[in-house]
């Protein structure tokens, strides 16, 4: 059996996340049903990463085993074609070896999340990034950043539900950008790591907005990492401004 990997964006909000679900609309769902109108019988496909409900895709990566020999960009066509009306399109698709596998074989995973910054209600953006009515201070929220990069204990932002065995992980970027708009400014966090705990950028955003807000000093988000205690995390926040941006593989199938 062939198998093929898949370069996924989806808009988030219509779905219960990535994960397929029996009673709830997913990405995973939407992508194996329309494998199932390709080569009909049960597909079960595995991504790099799963997103959860409302959270959006620029570069996630999934793999599928077909039966026959696919075109891979007639198999892109193909399935991009059931998708529709769905907000998910597969914008690159290649052949890979056998024992090629989306979540094992990646060696880091990049995420972004945006904020916007102003009063009047979003509207093209409506849904695609995390409204705030005032401006944030950059230096600040940057400086609070630079204490959670590195290998840390990172208990306090990962949510209760989380089912990774350990929670220490390796931070390797969280870099804070400003975008000067005309209707107002926006901040992009870029964040990248091997791999994530559950609900852990959404907890770093969560916090460093409070930084760049005033509410919290950048050496407050120290002391909480520290405590290695959820209730020391700060807020966290919405799913609408949070983007899967890239997976990295030590041979990336998509660059031959």
């Amino acid at each position: 059996m062939p198998r093929y990997a898949l370069k996924v964006e989806y808009h988030g909000a219509p779905f219960a996340g990535w994960q397929r679900q029996a009673d709830q609309p997913s990405v995973q769902g939407a992508i194996e049903d329309a494998l199932a109108k390709l080569e009909p019988r049960a597909h079960t496909i595995a991504a790099a990463g799963r997103t959860d409900a409302g959270v959006h895709a620029k570069g996630q990566v999934a793999h599928c085993d077909m039966d026959k020999d696919w075109d891979p960009f007639r198999l892109s066509e193909a399935l991009n074609y059931h998708l529709k009306p769905a907000p998910i399109a597969i914008t690159n698709c290649t052949l890979v070896d056998d024992d090629w596998h989306a979540r094992f074989s990646a060696e880091e995973r990049q995420y972004l999340f945006r904020i916007l910054c102003r009063r009047a209600p979003a509207t093209h953006d409506a849904g695609l990034v995390w409204q705030v009515s005032n401006d944030l201070d950059l230096n600040a929220m940057q400086k609070a950043a630079d204490h959670l990069i590195g290998l840390h204990d990172f208990t306090t932002f990962r949510s209760t539900m989380c089912q990774a065995q350990s929670p220490v992980k390796t931070l390797d970027e969280l870099r804070v950008e400003h975008i000067e708009r005309p209707d107002g400014a926006e901040y992009h966090f870029h964040v990248r790591a091997r791999s994530f705990l559950h609900n852990q950028v959404r907890s770093f955003v969560g916090t460093l907005e409070r930084v760049g807000a005033g509410a919290w000093d950048p050496l407050r988000v120290k002391q909480a990492l520290d405590a290695a205690d959820r209730a020391a995390c700060g807020p966290v926040s919405p799913p609408q401004g949070l983007y899967l941006a890239r997976v990295g593989y030590p041979n990336d199938p998509f660059l031959r």
